[in-house]
């Protein structure tokens, strides 16, 4: 999810690695996973199901959502994107072989999703869980604001849809 200079190197590797990590993992990653992971690539917002749905139909063959979730499931169990509770949709994951809890910067004018490590925050949240008897089973922390080009550009939150 870092912005890179060449966006489309940036989604061949994306891809070739998720093509390692499902080969030394003993998984597939069918044609179909592969597609929705591109498409999850193709820019550095959330991307909803049903857009990825949308996407992906043509004019002679429509997926079916069953279908889409079934992909981002396992896309999700094998760390390649993330989910965003928030907004109910997905970006790929910028280092899909460490397994860990993501930590995303979503801005809310221009979309734009940032993932980075803040090892602080989970230590916060364990001691804060332990004094109350509460074990975590899974967490992503999601923090909304604006990025540095929309903050510099002077710009407000764009409308909720």
């Amino acid at each position: 999810m870092n912005r890179c200079s060449n966006h489309q190197q940036c989604i061949a590797d994306a891809l070739a690695q998720a093509e390692q990590l499902c080969r030394e993992r003993g998984v597939r990653l069918t044609p179909l996973r592969r597609q929705v992971l591109e498409a999850i690539w193709r820019s550095h917002e959330a991307v909803k199901a049903y857009a990825l749905m949308h996407a992906l139909s043509s004019e002679d063959h429509t997926i079916k959502p069953p279908t889409i979730y079934r992909s981002l499931e396992f896309l999700l169990e094998q760390g390649l994107i993330h989910r965003i509770e928030s907004l109910n949709a997905y970006v790929g994951c910028d280092h899909p072989a460490d397994r860990h809890e993501p930590q995303l910067l979503i801005c809310d004018r221009c979309g734009h999703v940032q993932e980075v490590a803040a090892p602080d925050t989970h230590q916060a949240l364990d001691t804060a869980a332990r004094a109350v008897d509460f074990h975590i089973d899974r967490r992503t922390v999601e923090v909304h604001g604006l990025c540095r080009r929309c903050s510099e550009d002077g710009g407000k939150p764009k409308d909720p849809d």
